[in-house]
């Protein structure tokens, strides 16, 4: 009976899949934000005392690295701008809710919970064969 060790085109799929759901689902956040602009991010970055240009940071977590890592180039280091990004958003927006539950009994932050464990998971797997940058890439 042949292992898996993880190095085959299975691996490599599943890989793919991870990265095209993470960077589509954190950019539709970011395409909004170019829509309708970052006003609201820049108040809260202001009221955390940072310098307001900060908020404009988000525009590299959710267009930026998500585009990085939908096309597998630069993957490792975009997957850590995406987890850094929702550990911002969580620290700006979501602190009250880190304790609770939903209306429905779930956690209240299993969306942002599912974002930081899969650009985690990026970030240790790579971008696997699929990729613009390949499997051996530096960063990939």
């Amino acid at each position: 009976m042949q292992r898996n060790n993880g190095s085959g085109s299975s691996a490599d799929l599943g890989k793919l899949i991870l990265r095209a759901v993470l960077a589509l689902l954190i950019l539709f956040h970011g395409v909004s934000k170019i829509f309708n602009g970052v006003g609201p991010i820049v108040g809260m970055v202001q009221s955390a005392g940072l310098p307001p240009q900060v908020g404009y940071l988000v525009y590299i977590g959710e267009v930026v690295a998500p585009l990085l890592i939908l096309f597998g180039a630069w993957t490792r280091l975009a997957a850590l701008v995406v987890l850094i990004n929702m550990l911002v958003a969580i620290g700006l927006a979501h602190v009250p809710q880190l304790f609770t539950l939903s209306k429905t009994g779930g956690w209240a932050l299993e969306l942002q919970g599912m974002y930081i464990a899969a650009a985690l998971s990026v970030a240790l797997l790579g971008a696997g064969r699929y990729s613009a940058g390949g499997a051996s890439g530096r960063w990939n």
